[in-house]
C-alpha cells in the first residue's frame, strides 16, 4: 500500500503558470485538439483572446538576463557543459 499516491493529475495554467489539478477545475479550454486547465476564469477568459500569445509563452525560454546568459552560453556550448581543467 502507498502512502502518498497521487491519483490526480495537474496540469500548468498558460495565464498565470500556476499548478491546477485537473480532477478538481472545470475550467477547460479546448483549442487545437488540446485541453488547456485554468485556475480561474479570469485566466481562462484572458487566454481565450489570444491562445497563441499563451500557448508560444509555455515553451523552456528563459527570461530575464539571466535567462538570456544561459540561452548564449548553450548556444555557444552546444548544450554541453563546459569542460573543466582535468
Amino acid at each position: 500500500m502507498k502512502l502518498f499516491a497521487n491519483t490526480s493529475k495537474n496540469a500548468l495554467d498558460p495565464v498565470c503558470r500556476m499548478t491546477v489539478n485537473t480532477d478538481k477545475t472545470d475550467l477547460v479550454f479546448e483549442w487545437k485538439g488540446n485541453s488547456y486547465y485554468f485556475c480561474a476564469e479570469a485566466c481562462r477568459k484572458t487566454f481565450e483572446k489570444n491562445p497563441e500569445k499563451y500557448v508560444a509563452e509555455t515553451s523552456n525560454s528563459r527570461k530575464g538576463w539571466w535567462g538570456r546568459y544561459m540561452e548564449r552560453l548553450n548556444k555557444a556550448t552546444g548544450g554541453s557543459p563546459p569542460k573543466c581543467c582535468g
